[in-house]
């Protein structure tokens, strides 16, 4: 029988689940696994949605939550946790004391707004998000629009990028990946902060509508990299590539904003 403790990879997942299959839980399997690890779940809400938007959105108790995060830590553990849609200022509580109940690093996705424009996080949650979860987070990944709403600083161009980067890493958090895909601009610029410095990613803004599910797949896969034992800045990196070569090849499914392609490097010789 292999040797359970030799393997490194384990992501512990709470976050929503996307009957679409192009964001939430769904994306992030797709994700953890086609780049080498482990992923179990915590799902905190069944959303009904496809390409077009959200329908519906059902949150679980929060007891069920807890449970199921609890399980997962309990027996087969955890070398990363990633945290995506929460919903609630009582999930945001909850989790942040799962995440203080285990030692593994975590990804903290602050997911606020759907692709399609669905709030996706309760107003009177950012303030949870912004006590709670930033100081828990190894290494937190939001958007243009999260960063305002989390630091009340605007973010048009890179230095507003870095302006409030600086900012989230004065609140608590290890690491910082400001996303630049909101950013207006002929590339798109991603900004890793972290006490020691910076790093600036940058690569071809695709012209394309299939963008549903960036940010949950750029998360999943940075947390299978410090998972696996990766730095913070090789593992965003690695995740960097991984997701621009699937919006690359994202297959167009739907009439509105499509997956990406998670599978790609199962057909990278194809």
């Amino acid at each position: 029988m292999p040797d359970q403790t030799a393997f490194r990879g384990r992501v512990l997942i709470i976050a929503g689940s996307d009957s679409g299959g192009g964001a939430g839980i769904q994306a992030d399997i797709k994700t953890v696994t086609v780049t080498g690890g482990y992923a179990a779940t915590a799902i905190t809400a069944i959303t009904v949605q496809n390409t077009l938007g959200v329908q519906e959105v059902y949150p679980l108790p929060l007891d069920l939550i807890e449970a199921q995060a609890r399980a997962v830590l309990d027996d087969i553990g955890a070398d990363a946790i990633k945290t995506g849609m929460l919903g609630s200022a009582a999930v945001v509580e909850r989790v942040a004391a799962i995440l203080d109940s285990s030692a593994a690093p975590a990804v903290v996705d602050p997911v606020m707004v759907a692709t399609g424009g669905a709030a996706l996080l309760a107003d009177d949650a950012v303030a949870a998000v912004r006590s709670l979860m930033i100081p828990r987070a190894a290494l937190l990944t939001p958007n243009a629009p999260e960063a305002e709403a989390l630091t009340g600083l605007a973010v048009a161009d890179l230095d507003g990028q870095r302006r409030a980067g600086e900012a989230l890493l004065a609140m608590g958090a290890g690491a910082v990946l400001m996303k630049g895909g909101h950013v207006p601009g002929q590339t798109v610029i991603d900004l890793l902060l972290t006490p020691s410095g910076e790093t600036l990613l940058e690569g071809e803004r695709f012209d394309t509508r299939n963008t549903h599910g960036t940010g949950c797949t750029l998360a999943s896969a940075c947390a299978a990299g410090l998972a696996r034992g990766l730095p913070v800045e090789a593992a965003v990196a690695e995740a960097w590539a991984y997701v621009a070569e699937a919006i690359r090849r994202a297959p167009g499914l739907g009439r509105g904003h499509g997956p990406l392609d998670h599978g790609w490097p199962l057909r990278r010789d194809r």
